[in-house]
């Protein structure tokens, strides 16, 4: 049984690599969405969604709820194609993914889209401001939504904007 669930990975790892190649290749050769707005994304590409079933009402059932994030969020096999696709279409002469957190403009943690790829964009995890940097300043709009200090509208403008100036645009920062 180990054996087949082995096999079945390694077919999935491998169909998933072939996938992700065949998507790089046929966008490669010229970007459509422009590096130039790291540490953010280039907001044409990656502009954000949000989770329509996460309003200021229905936060205490959803964002506020530890682990409610597992809920929603995309199994890799949806994102790692994803991400292939987006290093591609960004131009990274760094095609490693490893390399990338295919990361959430609006965080599920304030109820950005899961699946949207309007909010999903490969995010570098190297430079001045890598993709981990990015986490502690959701986790602290979510901290400050869910104790009532901020409006869960203002963080999610205030992140989708521009996640570096977010906290001090809503008076946390």
């Amino acid at each position: 049984m180990r054996s087949t669930q082995r096999l079945a990975s390694a077919i999935t790892a491998t169909a998933l690599t072939v996938a992700g190649l065949a998507l790089t290749m046929g966008s490669a050769h010229a970007a459509t969405c422009s590096a130039s707005h790291l540490p953010l994304p280039d907001p044409i590409c990656q502009p954000g969604a949000y989770n329509p079933d996460v309003t200021q009402s229905t936060i205490e059932s959803t964002i506020c709820v530890p682990g409610w994030t597992k809920t929603v969020r995309p199994p890799v096999s949806y994102t790692n194609p994803l991400k292939v696709k987006q290093i591609g279409e960004y131009g990274y002469s760094d095609t490693d993914t490893a390399d990338y957190e295919e990361d959430h403009l609006v965080p599920l943690e304030l109820g950005g889209a899961p699946r949207d790829p309007k909010n999903l964009w490969p995010e570098p995890r190297y430079g001045d401001q890598p993709a981990a940097s990015k986490d502690s300043v959701e986790n602290k709009l979510k901290t400050a939504v869910c104790d009532g200090t901020v409006q869960l509208d203002a963080a999610r403008s205030a992140i989708a904007t521009d996640w570096t100036t977010a906290l001090s645009k809503v008076g946390i920062g």
